[in-house]
């Protein structure tokens, strides 16, 4: 076997990584925790690997060594790709006995020059060193030339592959072996690239490797053509319903690729539709594709190759083993909770077969076991625990062959059980036939044996033709010559031996002549018998004993008889041993007491240097402190001091060298006093003459059996304690010394030989409290008569500390609020039962019990339910009209009529129990635990198209009536529903900008799920195009659309009721390119004719019109004149002469428009004529006016203190003088007031108002032509 290796050059992930120095040049350390922990530490190496340079051919290694606690992993790497590990081309080896790690190369080649790299990791960090490889090319090399040779086979082969029919199929040929060999290796696993060139002849392992690297990287090339992801390639995997499956998730790049299948290169024929009659099938769930093999033969060996489009896409080879059932599995019928065994014979030996349960394959786990015989032949599968669920069809499949049988899983029909899982029961069903299995598997096995040696006599006769020639056989059992050859052969050779020293070895062989004399050798020297050595001849065996084996005795040797001769190698080790006697004494368990000496001491032999070992409770020990450990002479011993408790455990002792490992061990028991024992006391009686209380054993005895409990009583309120004495190794006490009322406290010590033990105290216990018993439980009605109610109930779980003495019952009548003792008062209950005689026909009534103890009578418990007094109920009947109402994938709804009420033979229902049952199953499942009273019920919880079995069953008083079942099974679905589209306004037409993504989602409603097409213009939309469909939606999706994407798409929605369609209309458009140039004539005078050349996007682009603007030199603005012209031509009307003209044509579109294409100017000269201006005569104006106010004065009213403003405004040619009077005293000079005239608009301020401001104001504008004036009042409020 090989394997490849790559170890990743980071950090751990989550840890962080400190850089740290070596001691060693060259090698870097990275620390993953902060702090290492006391005497732990990171890896380091001490040699790390040094550069290499050798020949071509040569051995070469590099070696390491390396340090760090714990003890470091050592991987290697190397920069291009990955390493190899295969015995001819690269090993790891570790040499414990020099700490040497190695990386060998038996045969280097120039594809192993390379920049290596060595890791060290323990847990606490990482160390990494490199070293590089250079390889010295030299001569002509045979290695190379067949590797080329090889090579030019394989490019053969894949041009023979790429030999096809127009149409992509494979010639009609069956392949041969060489073109086999290379499609099974292109898709086969690196691990079983060696079996597979072993099973070929393909000799140079890294020619092969090398080849198949490119052929891989040229066939990937050839599928990225048709397939973007291809993964999960399962080979031929037989299943229990006679058939094989070839499983593979490939994406396609366009789902209309053809896929075909081939047998050994012949092209199979298949069906994507389940038909008996087809043997191949094709099942494809999603980007899931399942090829089926029905109907399975020993002709349906052989290579079978998936393509795609002309391209072989997987290959696996499907070897059928010659292999049948001798005995079949049988049925088996388990209790609840109890093993269960299924047993086969085979007709031929296999290590292993597979095992399905319920369809799916089983595996060795906890719930499973698989087991095989020695012989290989008799095969089991152990179910354990079973349970209902594990109930079904198991099947066996070996080969092609397979048998199955059922589990029947019988439930436990104790009622009381119902709820509770039951113990686990030690039994095992199906189990007992034990003998006759192995009877049959030996008549299988010798049949066996008998057809093979017929198959190699065969085989003898038809190899060997040519005369006897010497041969060697080296560790075999059959050879390869002719019954009719002269001379002697060997029946078995001799096999090689490993001997240890002192110990006898022995060789033999067998011949195929009881005459024939022969030569033993060793090394090439004749061999004689003598004191150690015996050669003897029994029959055709010939042997050769050692009788105590030597290193002289180690080498090759050759027995040789009539011209053949047979070798084999005795290697002869000395591992670590024990002297028996030394053993067993050693074995002994060694008891001492505290603070004393223990010594081991064990003498062995072995081939030095052997390293020791001591353990105590699986950690090593070292000398140090209380720990001796000496070691000499082949002896070692052990001294452990000052010996603790706690150093009680296993001793053991561990000798290693390079031949062996051996260990031996022993118990030491360390003798200390034992600890106090332990609480929570338990109090099994307090009454008023007796305290009865228990505890727990200490948790350490101090390795000494416990001999006394020693107590000590105190009574509450006292400083004195009596002392009880001791009371034996058992850990409870009864007490009868007590007082009624008192509370008394205990001290218990633990005594053994080793001395008493610190003392526990007690709680305080008191004598004789009251203690009432808790309620028991509600009764229950056991039976019911019109005479006479039976009923029963369990004890309390509070007893108050003391025994139940009986019970109190009382009765109670439905609507009455008073209870009625139903025992005497001096006659207690003493069972937990009673049958009720004091009833009245027809009356219900309820029950309740209380408890009674030494204190009294406890509560009483909750009533039970109520009762009729009557004699007990018939079941009632079937119900009536069952059926279905409502269905889902994943619920049923039910309704029925309540059953024929029959008096005396079926009476009235007063619940219903709903059933279903798996039609797989043969056991039935109640929906409901509790029953209902509605005549309808809703399933929930089943899956999505299975099938199920329904049922009704009526019950009342009386019991449960027989059941209703529905006539045909019931699949979990939706009743059926034609196709329909839900949306209520739906598109018809859509417009989308090219480059953008044009995206239509749809609803529906159908049943059952439906299959969902899409098609673009009646034909499949392409595969650029994204379906996406989910429960009742269905969305069409493309991406970056472009104009080739317009067109009608059309959804077909189709299942077994109808079908449905709709269509939208997708336009994928963009702004228009603008039209050509733009020509002007006039063809009629007051007109002008506008023609254009097209838009380039006219013939793309049906819906594409123009339209055309004017401008003018007097307006002097654009505005349109014509729209949606579907043609190239415009003639404009009422052009004026005189006037310039000037014209734009736009494309448009749904989009919109394009840039404007413009025309030249246009001008129609105007006759011109003399123009004559009569100017009119001007007249003066006069302006004057006198002062008029425009604004007035108001009235204003303001705080004191605040600021006033007033203003007016006034108008007067030439301008008026104004005049501000306050109580008709001029203002203008007063500094106190601000007073401005700007443009007519005359204001005053006065900063703070008081009351001296208050008065009436006066405005007055004079000018030459008038005057005019205007007043108002201020008034102040405070």
């Amino acid at each position: 076997m090989w394997k490849k290796t790559k170890v990743a050059d980071e950090t751990a992930t989550g840890q962080a990584g400190i850089k740290k120095k070596s001691k060693v040049p060259g090698v870097m350390i990275t620390q993953f925790i902060e702090e290492l922990p006391e005497g732990k530490t990171t890896p380091d190496f001490t040699r790390k690997p040094i550069a290499l340079t050798i020949q071509e051919g040569k051995f070469g290694f590099f070696k390491a060594i390396v340090m760090g606690d714990p003890t470091p992993t050592v991987t290697w790497s190397r920069a291009k790709g990955e390493i190899i590990f295969h015995p001819d081309v690269c090993l790891q080896r570790y040499d414990e006995a020099s700490n040497e790690h190695f990386l060998e190369f038996p045969k280097v080649t120039p594809e192993d020059a390379d920049t290596y790299k060595c890791f060290a990791t323990n847990e606490y960090g990482r160390a990494v060193c490199t070293a590089v490889l250079n390889v010295i090319e030299v001569g002509f090399s045979k290695a190379k030339e067949l590797q080329k040779i090889q090579g030019e086979d394989a490019t053969g082969f894949r041009k023979k592959l790429k030999t096809r029919n127009p149409d992509g199929t494979r010639e009609e040929k069956t392949m041969d072996d060489k073109e086999k060999v290379w499609e099974i290796l292109l898709s086969a696993d690196k691990k079983d690239y060696e079996k597979i060139c072993f099973d070929y002849g393909i000799s140079d392992f890294r020619g092969m490797l090398k080849k198949l690297t490119e052929m891989k990287k040229e066939r990937e090339e050839e599928i990225a053509q048709f397939i973007s992801h291809i993964r999960t390639l399962k080979p031929v995997e037989v299943k229990d319903n006679d058939s094989a499956t070839i499983e593979l998730d490939m994406d396609l790049l366009d789902s209309g690729s053809k896929i075909y299948l081939y047998k050994d290169g012949v092209m199979v024929p298949f069906s994507k539709e389940e038909s008996e009659e087809i043997k191949h099938n094709l099942k494809q769930v999603g980007k899931k594709y399942v090829f089926t093999i029905k109907n399975l033969s020993k002709e349906d060996a052989g290579l079978y190759s998936v393509d795609v489009e002309g391209v072989n896409v997987f290959s696996t080879d499907f070897k059928v083993p010659e292999v049948d059932f001798a005995v079949k599995i049988q049925e088996v019928k388990a209790e609840e909770r109890e093993d269960a065994l299924f047993q086969c014979v085979l007709t031929a030996p296999m290590s292993e077969i597979k095992w399905y349960g319920k369809s799916a394959l089983l595996t060795n786990n906890e719930k499973h076991e698989i087991t095989v015989s020695e012989d290989k032949l008799i095969h089991k599968l152990i179910v354990r625990d079973c349970l209902p669920l594990d109930a079904g069809i198991y099947a066996a499949v070996a080969g092609i062959k397979s048998c199955n049988a059922w589990l029947v899983v019988e439930a436990d029909k104790d009622p009381a059980k119902k709820a509770k899982k039951g113990a686990r029961k030690t039994t095992i069903a199906g189990a007992g036939n034990d003998e006759e299995l192995m009877k049959i598997a030996k008549e299988q096995q010798a049949r066996y044996q008998k057809e093979m040696e017929e198959k190699i006599g065969k085989r003898k006769k038809r190899v060997r033709a040519g005369p006897l020639v010497p041969e060697t056989v080296i560790g075999v059992h059959l050879t390869t010559c002719s019954s009719s050859d002269p001379g002697v052969h060997f029946h078995a050779g001799l096999s090689d031996c490993k001997a240890i020293i002192g110990e006898a070895a022995e060789l033999e062989c067998k011949v195929s002549s009881e005459d024939c004399e022969g030569i033993w050798y060793k090394d090439g020297d004749e061999i004689q018998s003598s004191e150690n050595v015996s050669i003897s001849k029994e029959g055709c065996f010939h042997r050769l004993k050692i009788n105590k084996v030597t290193e002289e005795n180690a080498g090759k040797y050759k027995f040789e008889a009539d011209g053949r001769k047979t070798e084999s190698e005795i290697v002869v080790e000395d591992p670590p041993r024990f002297d028996t006697e030394d053993l067993e004494e050693f074995k002994k368990p060694v008891t001492v007491k505290k603070g004393h000496k223990a010594t081991y001491k064990l003498s062995y032999i072995g081939r030095e240097p052997i390293k020791v070992q001591w353990y105590l409770e699986g950690e090593e020990l070292s000398s140090e402190g209380n720990v001796n450990i000496d070691t000499s002479d082949g002896t070692s011993r052990l001294l452990l001091m000052k010996l603790q408790r706690k150093d009680s455990g296993e001793i053991k002792l561990k000798l290693k060298n390079e031949f062996g490992t051996i260990e031996a061990v022993s118990q030491l028991n360390v003798l200390d006093k034992p600890t106090p024992p332990m609480g929570p006391l338990e109090i099994v009686e307090a009454s008023s003459s007796v305290i009865d209380f228990k505890w727990r054993p200490p948790k350490d005895s101090g390795g000494c059996k416990i001999q006394n409990y020693i107590l000590e009583r105190n009574q509450v309120g006292r400083n004195t304690w009596k002392k009880l004495g001791p009371i034996g190794p058992e850990a409870k006490y009864r007490d009868s010394d007590v007082d009624h009322g008192r509370r008394y406290c205990y001290r218990i010590r633990v005594e053994t030989e080793m001395g008493t033990s610190e003392l526990m105290e007690t709680e305080d216990i008191q004598a004789g409290t009251k203690a009432y018993p808790g309620p028991p439980s509600a009764p229950k009605v056991a039976s019911a008569f019109k005479d006479c109610i039976n009923l029963t109930w369990s004890p309390p779980s509070d007893t108050g500390g003391t025994n139940i003495l009986g019970y109190n019952l009382e009765k109670r009548k439905k609507g009455s609020n008073l209870w009625g003792q139903v025992n005497p008062p001096n006659e207690i209950i003493k069972g937990k039962g009673c049958a009720v005689k004091d009833v009245v026909e027809g009356m219900e009534y309820e029950f309740r019990v209380s408890a009674i103890n030494g204190s009294g009578s406890g509560e009483f418990s909750t009533p039970s339910e109520f009762v009729f007094a009557r004699d007990p109920k018939k079941p009632p009947g079937k119900v009536l009209d069952l059926k279905v109402t409502d269905s889902t994938y994943t619920t049923l709804s039910l309704s029925w009529n309540k059953p024929k009420d029959i008096k005396g033979v079926e009476d009235e229902a007063k619940g219903y129990f709903v059933e279903i049952r798996p039609a797989e199953n043969t056991d039935w499942d109640r929906c409901n635990s509790n029953a209902i009273t509605m005549t309808s019920y809703t399933v929930k919880g089943m899956k999505s198209l299975a099938m199920y079995w329904v049922r009704v069953i009526a019950t009342n008083d009386g019991g449960e009536g027989e059941p209703q079942e529905l006539d045909n099974y019931i699949l979990a679905m939706p009743p059926p529903v034609r196709p329909r589209f839900t949306d209520t306004k739906s598109k018809s037409f859509m417009i989308v900008r090219a480059g953008n993504s044009a995206r239509f989602t749809i609803n529906f409603e159908a049943s059952p799920w439906p299959e969902v097409v899409w098609l673009k213009d009646g034909v499949p939309v392409s595969k650029k195009v994204t379906i996406s469909n989910a429960e009742g939606t269905s969305q069409l999706l493309i991406p970056s659309a472009e104009r080739t994407d317009t067109g009608i798409y059309t959804i077909i929605v189709k299942n077994v009721v109808g079908q449905e369609t709709a269509s939208i209309e997708i336009r994928v458009t963009d702004e228009p390119k603008p039209p050509g140039p733009v020509e002007l004539d006039e063809n009629v005078p007051g007109t002008v004719t506008i023609s254009w050349t097209a838009s380039p996007d006219e013939k793309r682009d049906d819906r594409l019109h123009y339209m055309v603007t004017k401008r003018d030199s007097v307006k002097r603005t654009w505005h349109t004149v014509a729209d949606r012209i579907f043609n190239n031509k415009f003639t404009a009307c009422n052009i004026l002469p005189g006037r310039e003209y000037q014209f734009r044509v736009y494309a448009k579109n749904d989009m919109g428009s394009s840039k404007p294409s413009e025309s030249a100017k246009w001008l129609i000269p105007a006759k011109k004529e003399k123009f004559i201006v009569n100017m009119p005569e001007s007249k003066a104006c006069d302006l004057q006016c006198p002062p008029k106010f425009l604004v007035p004065l108001k009235m204003h009213t303001a705080p004191q203190g605040y600021e006033c403003y007033m203003t007016c405004a006034v108008k007067g040619d030439p301008t008026p003088h104004v005049t501000w009077l306050r109580n008709n005293i001029s203002l203008n000079t007063n500094t106190n007031y601000f007073i401005s005239n700007t443009c007519g608009v005359c204001s005053m301020l006065i900063l703070r108002v008081g009351s001296k401001d208050m008065g009436e104001y006066k405005v007055v504008a004079e000018n030459p032509l008038g005057r005019v004036e205007s007043s108002t009042k201020l008034t102040v409020r405070e």
